[in-house]
């Protein structure tokens, strides 16, 4: 019964509000001293690969932004299903305020794999089935987003959108075991492995605070558009006009 009432609570537009307002800074704070730190260690301190040299650093972007891409999609298709089956607008709001992050990390992921290929492959572009089904999930990203814009009745555009992103979480797994499940140039997994990971500590811990970095982003991100979806959706609601009265006799 308590954790019911929490999430009860939590799912309220005002009381979420304010909780995610306060939570920007910490999430914010704490994702730019990791991505200063991962990046700096990654780009400069951490020794060149003994067969790609120097061209290998484009992981401690590529590989998180490729992490965030499908966990952003994760969060969006879940968001949608719980605001479907329990019409619980903010998780609407979530699902949409995701959507353009999470299409920005994967655009960033398609491009530094890109960038990546061109010294390795010899080709800035191959149908690879790793690299196809990440543009297949940019496209459904692109296609959730101009779903939600072609109708002007918002429950209308949460209810299609949800169905969309639901239906689009097949291509997750694909996208995971794409290089399992097929000849792939793209190479395998390298952190979360059988046996351990394959890169020593110095080119490892970089990395995973690039992680940590990345996905904080995305939280402080996610905390500011949902926050900005709230405020679009309730803007007509009694409680929006009292929480302004109440900040503006504070100021």
């Amino acid at each position: 019964m308590g954790t019911w009432t929490w999430f009860h609570k939590l799912s309220s537009p005002p009381h979420f509000y304010r909780i995610a307002g306060k939570m920007i800074p910490w999430f914010a704070i704490p994702a730019a001293l990791c991505l200063a730190y991962g990046l700096y260690a990654g780009l400069v301190l951490a020794p060149a690969d003994y067969q790609q040299g120097d061209a290998f650093r484009i992981i401690y972007v590529h590989a998180p932004a490729a992490w965030l891409s499908l966990m952003c999609y994760t969060v969006m298709a879940v968001a949608a299903a719980v605001g479907l089956v329990w019409r619980i607008k903010l998780a609407h709001a979530l699902a949409a305020a995701t959507a353009p992050i999470g299409a920005s990390f994967a655009f960033l992921c398609l491009a530094t794999g890109s960038i990546w290929g061109r010294p390795m492959w010899g080709t800035w572009w191959t149908w690879d089935a790793r690299l196809t089904s990440q543009l297949i999930l940019l496209f459904l990203y692109l296609g959730y987003m101009a779903l939600r814009s072609a109708y002007d009745d918002l429950s209308k555009a949460d209810r299609a959108s949800a169905v969309l992103a639901i239906v689009g979480i097949v291509n997750v797994p694909i996208i995971h075991f794409s290089v399992t499940w097929w000849n792939s140039l793209h190479q395998g997994s390298t952190v979360i492995r059988r046996g351990g990971p394959a890169m020593p500590p110095s080119m490892l811990i970089p990395l995973l605070v690039c992680f940590l970095g990345f996905t904080l982003l995305y939280a402080a991100l996610a905390s500011i558009r949902v926050r900005a979806e709230v405020l679009r959706r309730e803007r007509h609601a009694s409680w929006l006009s009292q929480w302004s009265g109440r900040a503006g006799r504070a100021e």
